[in-house]
């Protein structure tokens, strides 16, 4: 849990979308809008921390990309940049009664409350909530960008960002262990990275205020990054971040024949089947920087040994000059006699074609002999490149603590 003081250079945005006759399926058009640009939506505004957030242009450029739309900023800053937190939470249930209030002048005009999807940051998130709530849940979708946590975690469901706020909620979880809500909130709820303690976001206070936003910003660059189609960011069901670790959740039978959800704007191919569910928790995994994209494999071998180990395992995949490793260290591995293991492993880098892979048991022992460790047998299945080939070795003798490479075979080459 990070600690210190709050400071209010968080992501307090609320977007307001409204899509045309095609798309919403419904008779009335949205209403049109004086195009105005940003500088309106700021002006007259004044921050104690600063300038608004400078993603909030990229975001609308990029959103209006998808599909024909009006799009609405909502300029809160007064409330929400508010050197006390607590001051900026009460603030969220007036501008939410704000809002409401001009939806239903929209309604008035013709548009319809099913065409309304409202995207949310951090406050923004719970904001748009209460307006769903206000108008019983009768808009069409609400996306909540890492709802705040604080004064939130021992919310009711009316209190706060819920499923029934909407027709559709989904949900993209980055900073739950700090200024983001721990749960599941939506119809659907992305956890990026089990959904707390970002790559490449600092560890320790000495980072100055990075250390406080990093987290929590990350909901917003990795929705950016999936709008804009640079990243495509799937994710497996599944009861938690261990499991998916685990490699207990790599299929997505529920949806098929679709595939597994993608974190981004269009969700209709999953939507029937999330709101059939009820709720669902999708995990995924990223990099520390762009394209944010792990490439994964699911790894299966059967070791023998005599005496009992435990381990961490390191993997890496080599292709010409090239490599990248993965580090299964998020457990001990319990290797001990006849032993079948799966193991999800997670590469920064996709290299295309694998020429030899090493493997390195880790158990840590440094005093004594290095006991040795037959793999009988390990395979390699690309999840995300179905149409790679299955990648196996066998009976291969190796010690504890040191590296073992080889050359990958085609699985069927040992039939």
């Amino acid at each position: 849990m990070k600690s210190g003081t709050v400071l209010l250079q968080l992501l307090l945005g609320l977007l307001v979308l409204c899509k045309g006759q095609e798309e919403s399926g419904d008779d009335e058009l949205c209403d049109n809008f004086t195009d105005l640009n940003l500088s309106h939506c700021f002006m007259g505004t004044s921050l104690p921390t600063g300038a608004p957030p400078i993603w909030i242009d990229h975001l609308v450029h990029l959103l209006a990309e998808q599909e024909d739309m009006n799009i609405i900023v909502m300029d809160w800053n007064k409330g929400a940049a508010n050197l006390n937190y607590f001051t900026a939470v009460t603030y969220t249930r007036e501008a939410a009664n704000n809002l409401t209030g001009f939806i239903l002048t929209m309604e008035e005009e013709g548009a319809s409350l099913s065409s309304v999807h409202l995207i949310g940051v951090s406050l923004g998130a719970h904001l748009a909530g209460f307006v769903g709530a206000n108008l019983q849940g009768k808009i069409g979708r609400i996306t909540g960008l890492d709802p705040a946590g604080p004064m939130f975690t021992s919310a009711t469901a009316d209190e706060r960002l819920d499923p029934t706020d909407a027709m559709f909620v989904d949900v993209l979880h980055t900073d739950m262990n700090s200024f983001g809500l721990n749960g599941a909130h939506g119809h659907i709820d992305f956890y990026a990275n089990g959904g707390a303690d970002q790559p490449g976001c600092p560890k320790t206070i000495f980072a100055g205020k990075s250390y406080f936003v990093c987290d929590h910003q990350r909901s917003v660059f990795l929705y950016l990054c999936a709008l804009n189609g640079t990243c495509s960011l799937s994710a497996q069901p599944c009861s938690s971040y261990s499991d998916f670790l685990d490699g207990r959740c790599l299929t997505c039978e529920a949806f098929k024949p679709a595939p597994c959800p993608l974190l981004g704007y269009d969700l209709n191919q999953w939507r029937e089947t999330l709101l059939r569910l009820g709720q669902t928790k999708v995990f995924f995994s990223t990099t520390a920087t762009l394209p944010y994209r792990k490439l994964s494999y699911r790894v299966d071998m059967v070791t023998w040994n005599q005496y009992l180990r435990w381990s961490v395992i390191y993997i890496k995949l080599h292709s010409g000059k090239n490599f990248t490793e993965a580090r299964i260290d998020h457990k001990l591995f319990r290797l001990e006699q006849y032993t079948s293991t799966r193991l999800l492993a997670q590469f920064n880098d996709d290299l295309q074609s694998i020429q030899k892979i090493t493997l390195r048991i880790n158990t840590g022992n440094v005093i004594g002999p290095r006991y040795k460790i037959r793999l009988l047998r390990i395979r390699f299945t690309p999840l995300e490149r179905p149409e790679r080939p299955l990648l196996c070795r066998f009976d291969i003798m190796m010690e504890e603590n040191r590296e073992v490479t080889f050359r990958p075979l085609p699985c069927n080459s040992h039939l």
